[in-house]
């Protein structure tokens, strides 16, 4: 796919924040001040801001095309809706390309948050010229995105690359829709930190979950903390497990790997390929890589820009 010359503003839509900014092909060249989600009650009011705020960056840069809104939640990809966000309040069965497109007189796109992330490291990051890519982001929870054939892959519902509610046993723990042995009942970061609990308590060494987090456990490893090094090495079990199987089906070109989990390094890179690798033939393992994202922060917004401009 060939690079863009297109304006277009990407919005990130957090829990707590909603961050805007303009971008052209991987360059971004403004970021907005965050909108709190917290000051705006129910949809209405905060689509109405992200409307001004667009209004604004449009004087700056009158070439904006379209704009690309993600979300962490389950959407109709087709007609722009919104089913619901669960950690803000009001936003269900909202038709969020509608009244925004209303509202600013341009072509809006709206997605899935994991899907963004994906694009972004496709189009523009660690992925940039393969065909086959699957993101994953590892945080609070674990989300993941399809691009086949060097196009994002949504399934009927728009609900694929729902990587976290993969289950990597049967017999596991229950995840949020019942599902046991949920991957991201083992691997999201209040998962890893309540297991390193366990793993200190089990040698004699009592921690809370605060001095467990997974940046605390990282630096504990890279300390030499034998324990550390061996929590990480389960998580990246769990974790190549599910990388596999998703090998197996998809036999994809690359896995991106994104989130404050994967900022453990090689921590958690290093036993995963050899986690993976040591459950796939030679066929399947020779062409596949396992990347650390390019993006951090500014995927989301990178990914929604890119998504709305190439739809344009």
């Amino acid at each position: 796919m060939a690079e863009t010359d297109k304006t277009s503003i990407g919005i990130d839509f957090g829990g707590t924040s909603v961050k805007l900014g303009v971008c052209r092909g991987d360059e971004l060249l403004i970021t907005d001040e965050p909108i709190p989600t917290a000051q705006f009650h129910g949809p209405a009011a905060l689509i109405g801001e992200m409307a001004a705020r667009v209004a604004k960056l449009q004087k700056t840069y009158p070439a904006i095309c379209a704009i690309g809104v993600g979300v962490p939640g389950l959407v109709d990809f087709d007609h722009g809706f919104v089913h619901e966000l669960t950690n803000v309040p009001g936003w269900k069965h909202v038709p969020l390309k509608a009244i925004l497109g209303e509202k600013t007189g341009l072509p809006v796109l709206v997605e899935n948050d994991a899907n963004a992330m994906t694009y972004a490291e496709f189009r523009h990051g660690a992925a940039r010229g393969l065909k086959n890519v699957i993101g994953m982001t590892l945080g609070t929870g674990i989300g993941g995105g399809l691009v086949l054939d060097g196009k994002m892959f949504r399934g009927s519902g728009f609900v694929a690359g729902e990587i976290g509610q993969m289950s990597i046993d049967y017999n596991g723990k229950a995840g949020h829709y019942g599902n046991l042995g949920a991957l991201e009942k083992y691997t999201g970061n209040q998962q890893i930190a309540e297991h390193a609990v366990l793993r200190y308590s089990e040698a004699g060494i009592e921690k809370d979950i605060a001095d467990c987090t997974p940046k605390k456990i990282a630096d504990a490893a890279q300390a030499g903390d034998d324990i550390a090094r061996q929590i990480w090495a389960e998580v990246a079990d769990w974790l190549g497990t599910a990388i596999s199987s998703i090998a197996w089906l998809l036999n994809p070109d690359a896995f991106v790997i994104g989130g404050g989990v994967a900022q453990a390094g090689d921590l958690i890179f290093n036993p995963l390929k050899n986690k993976v690798q040591s459950m796939l033939s030679t066929v399947v393992w020779e062409r596949l890589q396992i990347l650390p994202a390019r993006f951090s922060n500014e995927a989301g917004i990178i990914g929604n820009a890119a998504l709305a401009a190439d739809a344009v």
